[in-house]
């Protein structure tokens, strides 16, 4: 019960901290096309992760860029996870920016869930940022709401966002893992074992 708690008090911070976050930043200037990758370039790099061009994958880009637009930064990596009601998920990749063209940046994520999910699963992610001003922008908790299922060679994606900075990441695995939850990640330059 402490751990449900605790779950609970953190969700509730993550949640007040987007809230206060959303009002209180000013927006940034919008990026040009020069600081964005188009479709094609994005489709591409899903591919070269991924492994093949899948319709699966090329319908959840093209409903990111429908909902979101063109991003300006994006992380290839790798993730596992698991939840019998109270979950964890850790993962590990590369963040891109446009503006700092082939040069990447390590980056580490982990965060807690609750809510009516179960099973476990072993993830490729693409994640599809926006608004990211500076890498450095990356390190810190994003909110995010889960309703998916993972089934071998599924394509899920869901948003996550804190302040004006969206992620939508997306995962293709092996596993299965359903339900819907509510949680957070918090992106660090190092590993950590702690979720939270």
């Amino acid at each position: 019960m402490k751990i449900l708690s605790l779950i609970q008090a953190s969700l509730g911070a993550a949640l007040l901290s987007l809230t206060l976050s959303t009002s209180a930043a000013p927006a940034p200037a919008a990026p040009g096309d020069a600081d964005t990758y188009d479709q094609r370039e994005i489709v591409t790099k899903a591919n070269e992760l991924f492994g093949a061009t899948t319709e699966g994958l090329a319908r959840a880009v093209e409903r990111v860029f429908a909902e979101k637009g063109r991003p300006n930064a994006y992380i290839t990596g790798q993730e596992g996870g698991g939840a019998v009601v109270v979950g964890l998920r850790y993962g590990s990749g590369d963040l891109y920016m446009k503006k700092n063209g082939t040069k990447s940046e390590k980056v580490y994520w982990q965060g807690p869930s609750v809510g009516f999910d179960f099973g476990g699963n072993a993830s490729k992610v693409f994640t599809l940022i926006y608004n990211l001003p500076n890498s450095e922008a990356i390190y810190q908790r994003f909110p995010g709401v889960e309703g998916s299922a993972y089934i071998v060679a599924g394509v899920g994606v869901n948003y996550q966002q804190s302040g004006r900075i969206i992620l939508a990441p997306m995962r293709t695995g092996v596993g299965l893992r359903a339900g819907a939850n509510i949680g957070y990640l918090s992106y660090s330059k190092e590993r950590s074992v702690l979720p939270f």
